[in-house]
């Protein structure tokens, strides 16, 4: 089993920054292929950004493409979404999720292909 624990949300300004942070704990957790998905209210789950365990390669939206970047701590077994230029559309609920698989490029976005979870954290951009 993999734990994942979001943390870093809050309300901000269009144009500002917010950093989060998904702590992963659990025997494979090192070993895991890390995503961010977001939910507005309304609005199906969307995948954000994803990196890969070793941190080697990153694969992002086209909607985030340029403001966010997705990195990963290994030691600390943390992932980190650094989201710059905030607009009132990146408001949501941001998820961390995981999954032991690479998937194709095709795959990566979909949220049924993540096996861990975790509870959100809510970022709301204020214009």
């Amino acid at each position: 089993q993999v734990q994942l624990v979001e943390s870093g949300g809050g309300l901000v300004q269009a144009g500002g920054s917010l950093r989060l942070s998904c702590a992963a704990s659990g025997r494979t957790s090192s070993r895991q292929n890390m995503a961010w998905f977001r939910q507005a209210p309304g609005k199906e789950r969307e995948f954000v950004a994803r990196i890969t365990w070793s941190g080697g390669s990153t694969y992002y939206a086209d909607s985030v493409k340029g403001r966010f970047t997705i990195s990963r701590d290994t030691a600390k077994n943390t992932v980190y979404l650094q989201m710059n230029s905030l607009k009132p559309e990146d408001t949501a609920v941001y998820y961390c999720a995981a999954s032991p698989n690479l998937w194709t490029i095709a795959s990566i976005p979909s949220r049924y292909n993540y096996n861990y979870w975790g509870q959100g954290t809510q970022v709301t951009v204020s214009s």
